[in-house]
């Protein structure tokens, strides 16, 4: 009887060991045929609908799944999880840049306007955090994504603005974006069997949509931003991530896990959309829009690339990872503070790494 059969060429298993490799990549390789031959993939039918059009749909595929993994008994852990992250990567950093623009105004600094700052910072990459933490973390990191969900568009640059008399807050846009997360919790506890069904999900949905993602970011559009676009996304990958990881640390207790929060630190790919809509509900921010939609677009890819980085760093410092950038078997290194988060440290499938131990229902 034959073995299982090998790759010739490791593409997927050369994915996974690059932090976030899986979401990464593609991301780079749709922003070289967005970039280079952006006609190529719209000869339309099944061939557009895949690469190009369904970041939307795979994402929302995403959310479901990931809710189906919540069970009851492991809500509370998850959601002190996603509030943590929300406060510290969008709150706090949101309410930091609201505080620079009343006493600098809107122009911002450094050729980086408010528009800019608050749309490349109180935001995160759900499908990275997602990849990473289905990598490297457990179901409670997972389920953490409901804070991207929450943060994903421009719902908070909005809710800030209007803190001081701009934009308007589109409630039912963002009730849409949390309710597969909700009917997915729904199906999972009902009925278990969904639960496993789509466990494998992460896998397969976020290549694609990544790729599909890329496709809309022009490289030429992060030349444009220059310098300040990068310099712009090289501070909010540590500054942010390491908020989280404060918040992993100290309030949620994670021991030597707590580099996970660095992944956190970096700006969603829908984000560069975000300074368009806020100049439609306000002209004044028009004059910003060009300049800011260059270097969000920077600060997308250079936060993909460093925050994974930075949090495998962490993580193998702490002595969380084995070499090779595998989980460790505990959830921290620490003693009895790591005990405090229980819990296991799956694979991106939500299988436990350690010999022995029963797959969690």
């Amino acid at each position: 009887m034959s073995g299982p059969e090998k790759s010739r060429v490791p593409l997927f298993a050369t994915m996974q060991r690059i932090p976030g490799g899986l979401m990464l990549i593609p991301l780079i390789l749709g922003a070289i045929f967005g970039t280079f031959a952006p006609g190529a993939l719209g000869i339309g039918s099944f061939t557009t609908a895949l690469f190009q059009d369904s970041a939307l749909p795979l994402i929302a595929l995403l959310i479901f799944a990931t809710g189906t993994q919540v069970s009851l008994r492991t809500g509370g852990p998850i959601l002190a999880h996603a509030g943590t992250v929300l406060l510290m990567k969008s709150l706090i950093p949101a309410t930091l840049v609201v505080l620079l623009g009343l006493a600098v105004g809107l122009d911002g600094l450094l050729g980086v306007s408010l528009l800019a700052l608050l749309a490349s910072m109180d935001n995160s990459n759900g499908g990275l955090w997602l990849a990473f933490s289905g990598q490297y973390g457990d179901e409670r990191d997972r389920g953490a994504y409901v804070a991207s969900a929450i943060n994903d568009g421009p719902f908070l640059t909005l809710l800030f603005l209007g803190a001081s008399g701009l934009g308007d807050i589109p409630f039912l846009a963002l009730l849409g974006a949390i309710v597969p997360f909700l009917l997915g919790v729904l199906v999972g506890n009902v009925d278990a069997q969904w639960r496993k069904v789509v466990e494998p999900v992460p896998n397969i949905v976020i290549p694609f949509f990544a790729f599909s993602l890329g496709t809309g970011i022009d490289l030429g559009d992060i030349v444009t931003g220059g310098v300040t676009g990068l310099l712009l996304g090289l501070v909010i990958a540590p500054f942010t991530g390491f908020l989280v990881y404060v918040g992993y640390r100290y309030m949620l207790r994670r021991g030597s896990m707590s580099g996970m929060g660095f992944a956190a630190g970096t700006t969603a790919g829908n984000a560069i959309a975000t300074p368009a809509v806020v100049a439609a509900a306000d002209p004044r921010f028009e004059e910003y829009v060009g300049t800011a939609t260059a270097q969000v677009a920077a600060s997308a890819l250079v936060t993909a690339i460093v925050a994974p980085l930075l949090a495998a760093y962490a993580l193998k410092r702490a002595g969380a990872l084995r070499q090779g950038g595998v989980p460790s078997g505990g959830d921290g290194a620490d003693g009895p503070e790591d005990s405090a988060g229980g819990g296991t440290h799956g694979s991106a499938g939500g299988v436990s790494d350690r010999p022995g131990q029963e797959q969690r229902a």
